[in-house]
């Protein structure tokens, strides 16, 4: 009878803590061979296994297996379709006017960019009472990706029309004279490769990570840019259903995966210039000071109207960041 209560008492247990483990949904729209699932979203899924002792894992499903289209990542975190997605700010802009103020061009450092949106995060944070942030950094600048014109003046840019990442990219290409086109990542090599733009201002982990190497000829690069952050959102009910150690032992992980993805997007974008360097018939196109500036001339004032229009905690984000 002991016998019976024991393994009895034991399969409750077992039963207790089996339905207690809590496995989170992660949507990634990146190709599962993207650097980034090896270099940061996988560590975060083990490091958020280990330090909850199995009781939290994540499953990572990427290409869109859980909805195409990484504009709507945000939303899929809101509605609880995936407890976790990354995505960028620049796709649901009218959310993050602060957090997008540290793409524009002069305001953050390519290097300490990551650390420092995080020293800064309290002037942030209430674009994020929706969701959980969990992960957030920046990426390397964005550079021309050119089909066919090899750009060195603004003035080459005329009337073409060039493939951005955020509203903000847009009035920086507007303002080089080229008409800004936005669409997700996803779709640059097939819009390229037809002509349906002329280019694609992204940064270069583009190269091999979006094949952008096969479909353009020409790669400018060297005045001030705008650079696309990145995030991982977790969904607010999820995280709330979460024991206080849980909770911890994901933003920890969380905040290690910011830095592992931008040390992990630095190393790609680098290697990405040096690939496209060695394609047949390519050329890498590094701006003087000179022609850099005749770029930055114009930059300028967009970064300055941005700031100004957005208010708020836009002026003090670009002073802290700009340090």
């Amino acid at each position: 009878m002991r016998t019976t209560a024991a393994l009895t008492l034991a399969g409750v247990t077992l039963w207790g803590s089996i339905a207690a483990a809590e496995d989170l949904k992660f949507a990634n729209f990146m190709p599962p061979m993207h650097p980034y699932v090896e270099g940061a979203f996988q560590p975060f899924a083990n490091m958020v296994s280990e330090a909850t002792g199995g009781d939290v894992t994540v499953t990572i499903y990427s290409g869109g297996e859980l909805g195409p289209g990484p504009v709507e990542q945000y939303s899929r975190v809101v509605d609880g379709v995936a407890e976790l997605a990354v995505s960028l700010p620049g796709y649901t802009a009218s959310q993050f006017p602060l957090t997008l103020i540290s793409e524009l061009p002069g305001v953050i450092n390519e290097a300490s960019g990551t650390a420092d949106l995080w020293d800064n995060i309290d002037l942030l944070k209430d674009e994020y009472r929706r969701v959980q942030l969990v992960s957030l950094w920046s990426s390397a600048g964005n550079a021309l990706y050119m089909r066919d014109v090899a750009v060195d003046s603004p003035d080459d840019l005329e009337g073409l029309k060039i493939r951005v990442p955020s509203r903000n990219a847009g009035l920086v290409i507007e303002a080089w004279g080229a008409t800004p086109v936005s669409m997700p990542v996803s779709e640059i090599y097939n819009a390229m490769q037809t002509g349906v733009i002329d280019g694609a201002y992204i940064d270069t982990t583009a190269t091999r990570a979006f094949r952008l190497g096969e479909v353009a000829n020409y790669l400018t690069m060297g005045m001030a840019t705008t650079n696309s952050p990145f995030f991982i959102l977790m969904n607010r009910d999820a995280f709330d259903d979460l024991s206080d150690d849980q909770q911890a032992a994901v933003i920890e992980a969380g905040m290690k995966a910011s830095l592992l993805a931008n040390e992990t997007q630095l190393k790609v974008a680098k290697a990405g210039i040096d690939a496209f360097a060695e394609g047949e018939g390519k050329q890498v196109i590094m701006l003087t000071a000179d022609q850099a500036a005749a770029f930055d001339a114009l930059s300028q004032p967009v970064t300055e109207k941005v700031v100004e229009e957005t208010g708020g905690q836009a002026a003090a984000i670009v002073a802290a960041l700009a340090q």
